[in-house]
């Protein structure tokens, strides 16, 4: 007879995309677990830098699982709040977790965390979203990088990786094969798939309130207006399209931030009356513009991931991305279920759209192997693959019942 695994789970602030999973593992038979977090800015609203608007997500954040935030711990603070951290996370040896499951490392209190974890033998587990194409470009940081990453690897038991190039890169520091554990990032599926088809009736309602003449194509961008996310491409290559296709498809932004101004700027100088903004909306507000796409663009030059994609492909839509989005190799499969275009390449891109947009029959077959692909991305398979990790970490041998 053996207990569960006592899992500890340290966040920075709850997050749209990681509520649903807890829900889901504090289901799990096999697990004991605790969410602590950080900082609870995301449940009282704040102002979103990369949104440049105040944010306060409609989905519940904190429901069905069992949490706490820890005491505010400032830059004043990183010297003198290990004992307090402690007190929460590792109370006393009859009540210690049996592993410390941490988001990321840039913040000072999780690296606090994963060294006193790994100080009183509690094993560690990270998932964040880094990439090769994230590491420094200067040679020296670089190199304090390439110098101080193993360091901190050594403390770390095991490795949830999001997708295939997550893995690749901690295998590039040299992180053995056998503690890397595959959890792909994934949304709440059902969710998304089924706020999708209740919006379908009332599409035709909702493209007039956008002010949208029926039977026009619809390219669709939602995310934040930054410019990393390289939403001008997309401008760009619509204003290539646009003359080859009569009429032309409409381009609906749909997000906010500081490229906007620029973005609106571009579009009244082309005179593009097919490009649109919608600014920002909220979760589930979403599902209804996926509904009304033909087709979602992701251009971004530097993206770990791109969660967005699995929303929309809950969708069933057909998707472009350049090749600088993280989620590349996992969901997009170049020609099936959409194309991978190198980064910047305006014409490229242009041509991605032409070929999905001439062929509505196409794009709906492209759209149905989204679906499909995107469901083995899910929150069901990610509680096995986290269990499955504690099982080859920890054993049945540190469970056993008193």
């Amino acid at each position: 007879m053996y207990r569960p695994y006592r899992l500890a789970c340290l966040s920075t602030h709850p997050i749209q995309y990681q509520s649903p999973l807890f829900r889901l593992l504090a289901t799990r038979p096999e697990l004991d677990f605790k969410v602590f977090f950080l900082s609870d800015l995301s449940v009282r609203g704040a102002r979103d830098p990369g949104f440049g608007v105040n944010v306060k997500w409609d989905v519940p954040l904190l429901e069905g699982y069992d949490h706490e935030f820890l005491p505010s711990f400032g830059a004043r603070d990183r010297l003198s709040f290990w004992r307090p951290l402690a007190a929460h996370l590792f109370p006393d040896r009859t009540r210690e977790f049996d592993a410390l499951w941490v988001h990321g490392y840039a913040h000072h209190a999780l690296l606090m965390a994963i060294l006193m974890a790994h100080s009183r033998g509690i094993k560690v587990l990270l998932r964040g979203d880094s990439q090769l194409a994230g590491d420094p470009v200067d040679p020296l940081r670089r190199s304090l990088k390439r110098a101080l990453i193993p360091r901190l690897f050594a403390m770390i038991d095991g490795f949830l990786t999001i997708g295939i190039r997550n893995r690749d890169y901690y295998l590039s520091y040299g992180v053995a094969p056998e503690r890397i554990f595959m959890m792909p990032y994934a949304v709440d599926n059902a969710y998304f798939s089924a706020r999708a088809a209740e919006a379908h009736p009332a599409r035709e309602n909702f493209r007039a309130a956008l002010g949208l003449a029926p039977g026009r194509p619809v390219i669709l961008y939602a995310s934040k207006l930054q410019a990393h996310k390289r939403p001008r491409d997309l401008l760009e290559a619509h204003a290539r399209l646009a003359p080859e296709m009569n009429p032309a498809p409409y381009l609906l932004f749909v997000g906010d931030g500081s490229e906007r101004f620029a973005l609106e700027a571009r579009a009244r100088e082309l005179g593009a009356e097919s490009i649109r903004f919608a600014g920002f909306r909220n979760q589930s507000e979403l599902p209804a513009f996926y509904d009304l796409a033909d087709v979602f663009v992701l251009p971004s030059g530097r993206e770990p991931w791109g969660l967005v994609l699995n929303e929309v492909m809950n969708a069933a839509r057909p998707v472009i991305v350049s090749d600088r989005v993280g989620a590349a190799p996992d969901l997009i499969e170049d020609g099936v279920n959409g194309f991978v275009y190198p980064v910047g390449d305006v014409d490229a891109l242009s041509d991605r759209l032409a070929r999905v947009l001439r062929d509505s029959e196409r794009a709906a077959a492209m759209g149905r192997a989204s679906l499909e692909r995107v469901a083995r991305y899910n929150y069901a398979a990610d509680g096995e693959a986290l269990v499955a990790a504690l099982d080859s970490l920890i054993g049945d041998r540190a469970r056993a019942a008193a």
